[in-house]
């Protein structure tokens, strides 16, 4: 008789990854100058640490790095952050400090994401790939939420060239730090393999990430829709459907 009870490390190590939500290395320094600062506030004036105290607790909670369920399907584009779309706009070219990889058309399809201070910050690939180029650009810090944020604001942009059944296709994503932000980490290198939902970096306090797809690929998110990193799906590469339309109610 086969023995169908559940395996119950297997339930409790699921348990633990997504109850107790792990922190971003990066957070760590942050997290531990907040309780340095709390300490020394508590000594001021008690009020002060509990205001400390709840700050620190705040920043836990900022750089966390939850456990996610990443589609598998070839060809699905996920989002790279968590956060709203603000924009899905057609006809668009890649920033001009990444350099084309393949011949995938002159037009491109930009899905841009905000993400507030209370949004996970932690960063993944959207689809599987090779890193073709990384490219930084210093810039303003004006809000991220703005349309004028993805040309004029610091950013680090990243080109895939990816393989969609018989022929190579660009896929990119931007960083870009907003008002609040003033660091982003991108750990990807030219060369590099990656698969969908890998992480990748992380962006410090309220910023943006736009998403660049080819033309052809159909949006299946619509502005106003919230995003989580590594599980909305962004686009499709082999949908033949029409694009995600949605109403605010």
């Amino acid at each position: 008789m086969t023995d169908t009870s559940p395996d119950l490390s297997g339930l409790l190590d699921t348990i633990r990854k997504t109850v107790f939500v792990p922190v971003h290395p990066a957070g760590w320094p942050f997290v531990a100058a907040f309780a340095v600062a709390s300490a020394l506030l508590a000594m001021v004036w008690s009020a002060l640490g509990w205001i400390g105290l709840l700050l620190t607790i705040w920043c836990i909670y900022f750089f966390r790095n939850p456990v996610r369920a990443v589609p598998k399907r070839d060809g699905l584009v996920v989002s790279p952050g968590c956060g709203r779309v603000v924009a899905v706009v057609p006809d668009q070219s890649l920033p001009p400090e990444l350099d084309r990889a393949a011949d995938t058309g002159p037009n491109f399809t930009r899905i841009s994401i905000f993400l507030s201070v209370f949004d996970v910050h932690v960063n993944r690939a959207p689809i599987a790939g090779t890193v073709v180029q990384t490219a930084y650009r210093p810039g303003k810090f004006l809000n991220a939420a703005l349309d004028k944020a993805s040309t004029d604001n610091e950013m680090s942009a990243t080109l895939l060239k990816v393989t969609d059944g018989k022929k190579d296709v660009d896929v990119a994503f931007v960083q870009i730090a907003g008002w609040v932000a003033r660091r982003i980490i991108n750990d990807l290198s030219a060369g590099q393999n990656v698969k969908t939902g890998q992480h990748m970096g992380l962006i410090r306090f309220g910023s943006r990430i736009d998403v660049y797809v080819p033309d052809y690929a159909v949006p299946m998110v619509a502005v106003g829709q919230r995003a989580i990193e590594g599980e909305t799906i962004l686009a499709d590469l082999r949908s033949k459907e029409k694009q995600r339309e949605a109403e605010m109610i």
